[in-house]
């Protein structure tokens, strides 16, 4: 009886097996699977002609099956890449958001480098460090922001309060706050030289708060008595490097720093300015983490953004500021004690990213006559000891001719940006996104050289 049920059970087996492969081929391939299955089916009747002569055992006929399938499949692959290139002329390209996905892959390869445990009866309370100015910032955090800062030479932050927050955002609306006098009649003015950042007009008048106003392109601000003058460097969107414009006695500086590393621009000085902006987003790649962190000069300032997040989200997530803490730390392992990069340097697998997609879209623009970008001067890094052109995290397109609407114009051709008119700056201009994935960025470079108007 045993030995009756040994055929019946290895037929079923086979015959699951065969249903399985013919379907998924089925799914995948669809009017192209006939032969796949054909050569499936055949090779399963071999089975049976087998145990008919005591011959190839089941592993033997599934490798047999496996084999009939990598020929299919090679057969038949120049009809799948050509479904793939009709996908991808119709697929939307959207390079609007500055999603740091660029990243994935080294992070990939880093494996559990970065992992954290963190067990359940950690981080329960709501203090850190009770006795720090900041009292929600963890002091493995700000360890790591110290050695980074110290290792790429981009800030000083010895003798200075580092204060956390969920992304460089929170620790903006902070910022504006805390310069903002709390009893002046007038709302504080905040200006910034355009093209600026398209989220600071949003974030800064978004509560409609009587602290402070937004008050446009710094280059053109007037009015009498004091001010906040966001300085971006590099700038978000065209790369430059900014100074402050309006220069007054009565303005008060906020310097964002957020693309200050060695992948975007040489580090050519060491920023020490009252109050600087970092975030681990664009540093690193992990936006989904929301940390950034203050430098700041001045204690009462510093003590007023702290009761700003406070009383905004009560704190910053401990898990969060553990995770960005492991990461910047890894970040600086792929160091020597000297500062000479390893085989897995961090930021040299960025610049060369970086450079090369660069090259890349200049190329895609020399093609036609129907965009341009801003040219960047070289200058010699303090941190990476060579000279190189900047490779920002943006690239600010002008289509040129008669084309007004550059937006809409590339929405046309299904590759979505960010107009002008968001950052206080003319329609002609887009900005595109530098650090998505390499499938769509390529997909984009591709497609734009293309275009024809």
């Amino acid at each position: 009886m045993a030995d009756k049920k040994k055929p019946l059970s290895r037929h079923v087996l086979i015959l699951s097996l065969s249903l399985n492969i013919g379907l998924i081929l089925r799914l995948l391939y669809v009017d192209e699977n006939w032969e796949a299955e054909r050569g499936i089916h055949a090779a399963f009747c071999m089975e049976d002609n087998h145990q008919q002569t005591g011959g190839a055992s089941k592993l033997e006929i599934y490798s047999q099956v496996i084999g009939k399938m990598k020929s299919v499949s090679s057969s038949i692959s120049p009809s799948y890449d050509t479904r793939m290139q009709v996908e991808n002329r119709d697929r939307i390209v959207n390079l609007d958001h500055g999603d740091p996905t660029m990243y994935q892959s080294f992070w990939e390869q880093m494996g559990d480098k970065t992992t954290v445990v963190i067990n359940g009866w950690n981080f329960i309370s709501y203090f850190s460090d009770a006795k720090n100015l900041c009292w929600f910032v963890e002091p493995d955090f700000v360890r790591a922001v110290v050695r980074l800062h110290k290792l790429v030479g981009n800030a000083i932050t010895q003798g200075r309060h580092i204060v956390v927050g969920t992304g460089s955002s929170q620790l903006y609306q902070a910022a504006i706050y805390a310069l903002s006098p709390n009893e002046s009649p007038d709302p504080m003015s905040v200006v910034s030289a355009a093209p600026y950042y398209s989220s600071y007009p949003l974030m800064t008048d978004f509560l409609k708060s009587g602290l402070h106003k937004w008050a446009g392109d710094a280059q053109n601000f007037s009015k009498s008595g004091p001010y906040i003058e966001l300085v971006t460097t590099p700038n978000n969107p065209d790369g430059s490097t900014r100074g402050a414009v309006v220069n007054r006695n009565e303005g008060l500086l906020v310097h964002d720093y957020a693309y200050f590393w060695p992948q975007y621009t040489p580090i050519s000085f060491v920023a020490d300015e009252e109050l600087m902006l970092f975030t681990v987003s664009k540093s690193t790649g992990h936006a989904g983490t929301r940390i950034g962190w203050a430098v700041v000069k001045d204690e009462e300032v510093a003590r007023k953004m702290t009761k700003y997040i406070e009383l905004n989200t009560i704190g910053v997530s401990k898990e969060s500021q553990i995770r960005a803490a492991k990461i910047l730390n890894v970040v600086a392992d792929t160091y020597d004690e000297l500062g000479n990069p390893k085989e897995d340097a961090f930021f040299e697998h960025g610049y060369r990213i970086m450079t090369k997609r660069w090259n890349q879209l200049r190329e895609a623009v020399k093609r036609n006559n129907l965009f341009s970008l801003p040219k960047f001067s070289s200058s010699f890094c303090n941190f990476s000891h060579r000279k190189y052109e900047a490779n920002p995290a943006f690239a600010w397109l002008k289509c040129e001719g008669d084309i007004e609407d550059c937006e809409k114009f590339m929405r046309e051709h299904k590759i979505l940006t960010r107009g002008g008119k968001h950052f206080g700056f003319s329609t002609k201009y887009v900005r595109i996104s530098m650090l998505d994935l390499d499938a769509n960025f390529d997909l984009f470079t591709e497609r734009l050289s293309r275009i024809r108007q």
